[in-house]
Parts: C-alpha cells; sequence; structure tokens
C-alpha cells in the first residue's frame, strides 16, 4: 500500500474489529464503536452501508437476515476468513498511520 493510501480504510477497521467479537447488524455497529470510543467516534448510516455493502461484494463479510432482539428483521454481518485476514493487514496498516502521525507531531 502506497503511504498516501494509508489514510483511507479506517472505517473498514472499525467494522471489522467490531464484527471480531462476533455477528452484528448495522445499528449494532455503529452503537459499538460510539460507545467503545467514548463517545468520540460516530459512524453516519450514509457512511457505514454502503461500505457493509462493498466489503460483502469482497467476500471480507458474510450477511444473513436474522430477527434483532426486539423481534425486527435485521441484516447481520460476520467476518469471513478474508475479512480476519484484511483486519490483521488493517491493524499494521493502522499502526503505520499512527507511527507517522505522532513523528509529525513530535517534529519540531
Amino acid at each position: 500500500m502506497k503511504p498516501t493510501d494509508r489514510l483511507l480504510g479506517s472505517l473498514e477497521l472499525l467494522i471489522l474489529k467490531t464484527l471480531e467479537s462476533g455477528p452484528n447488524h448495522g445499528f449494532g455497529i455503529t452503537l459499538h464503536v460510539e460507545t467503545a470510543s467514548g463517545g468520540l467516534l460516530r459512524v453516519e448510516e450514509g457512511s457505514l452501508y454502503p461500505a457493509l455493502h462493498r466489503m460483502e461484494r469482497l467476500k471480507l463479510l458474510a450477511g444473513e437476515w436474522r430477527k434483532t432482539e426486539n423481534g425486527r428483521r435485521a441484516r447481520f454481518y460476520a467476518l469471513t476468513a478474508a475479512g480476519r485476514k484484511r483486519l490483521a493487514e488493517a491493524r499494521e496498516n493502522w499502526s503505520a498511520v499512527s507511527l507517522g502521525v505522532q513523528r509529525i507531531l513530535r517534529a519540531v
């Protein structure tokens, strides 16, 4: 991956990391990201659902329709083997981005 492309994919990383603990639906993913980040991060529907559909087309996620705890019908997404591999790659990428940003912040 080119250094200029490293910032791309943070939403994908958040989705993959959220689903690492098990299948979830779109609202559950947004709730987890907001809660786990202490309210610092928020995923908007307009970004989330296109990303989920793209990731499903790429076989990073497998989706199936199920009932939620409230009895509503929702599409639940789960990581595939390819999704787990992409998560490992995304973690490495994010570590590189973090290191680069830290270096810039410490620069005089």
